[in-house]
C-alpha cells in the first residue's frame, strides 16, 4: 500500500534555506529518492514543506543534488530551481562541495590520520560495493582523508573528508582497513544498531552559494545516542 504524506512539521530538520536552495538534516531511515520500496523519499517530504510553508498550488520543484544512504545520517542538500541544480552538480562533479563525515568505529586505524586510495566496484545484485588495492575491470579510483578524532571507551571518532563519493565508499574503505562503521552488517560490524542505522553522519558542508557567490558553512547535529552524545 502506499504510503501517505502528512504534516511534515515535525518531520525535518531544515538547517539552511532561501529561494535557490534547501538543505536537510537526514534522519536514519529516510531514503533520499524513491526506490523500490515504496516508501516516502525525503525529497517528497521536502516539497510538501515547501508546498505547506509557500502555499504553493501548482507543482513544486525539487532538484536532488546528491544522496546519503538510507543508514547514514546528516547533511543532504535539495536544489529549488533547475538553474541552482546544474550549477550544483557542476560544483559536484568539479569537487567544490567539501563534506566532512564522522564515523565510529571499533578498531582504531593504525594510523591517526592517513589518505586511503583504493578501487571500488558496485554489485548491483547485493547493493555493495567490492574494495581493491589497484585498478580493476569497472572499478572506480576512491580517495579519502581520515582524521582519529577522539578516542571512546570502546569506540573511535574519525573525521573524514571525502575526495571522491563513490557507492558506499566510506563505509567499504574502512572495512578494507579492519575499521568497519558501528552498525554496519554489511561491511563487517559484529551487530546492528538499535535504530537499524550505522554511526557514519554527515557532519559539515562547504561550498559558494550557486547564486549568491557567498561561502556556506552548514553544520548538522548528529543522531542523539549514547555515542554520538560524547562528540563535541
Amino acid at each position: 500500500m502506499k504510503q501517505k504524506l502528512t504534516s511534515t512539521k515535525n518531520n525535518l530538520q531544515v538547517l539552511y534555506e532561501d529561494n535557490h536552495i534547501i538543505i536537510i538534516n537526514k534522519r536514519v531511515g529516510d531514503i533520499v529518492q524513491g526506490d523500490k520500496t515504496g516508501d516516502i523519499p525525503l525529497s517528497e517530504v521536502v516539497k510538501q514543506y515547501i508546498a505547506e510553508k509557500y502555499q504553493k498550488k501548482g507543482k513544486v520543484f525539487l532538484g536532488v543534488v546528491h544522496r546519503l544512504d538510507r543508514p547514514t545520517s546528516g547533511i543532504v542538500i535539495f536544489a529549488r530551481t533547475s538553474k541552482s541544480l546544474e550549477r550544483l552538480n557542476k560544483m559536484l562533479r568539479e569537487k567544490q562541495l567539501q563534506k566532512i563525515y564522522w564515523a565510529i568505529v571499533k578498531n582504531k586505524p593504525a594510523k591517526e590520520r592517513d589518505t586511503l586510495v583504493h578501487y571500488l566496484k558496485k554489485n548491483p545484485k547485493n547493493n555493495k560495493s567490492t574494495v581493491f588495492r589497484k585498478e580493476a575491470k569497472g572499478s572506480k579510483k576512491a580517495i579519502l582523508h581520515y582524521t582519529v578524532f577522539k578516542e571512546l571507551d570502546n569506540y573511535t571518532v574519525l573525521k573524514i573528508a571525502l575526495e571522491t563519493g563513490r557507492h558506499h565508499q566510506i563505509r567499504a574503505q574502512l572495512a578494507f582497513i579492519k575499521s568497519p562503521i558501528k552498525g554496519d552488517l554489511k561491511y563487517g560490524a559484529n551487530r546492528s544498531n538499535p535504530d537499524g542505522g550505522i554511526c557514519l553522519h554527515a557532519r559539515e558542508i562547504n561550498f559558494i552559494h550557486p547564486v549568491r557567490k557567498e561561502p556556506i558553512r552548514i553544520i548538522a547535529d548528529a543522531p542523539k545516542s549514547a555515542l554520538w552524545n560524547l562528540c563535541p
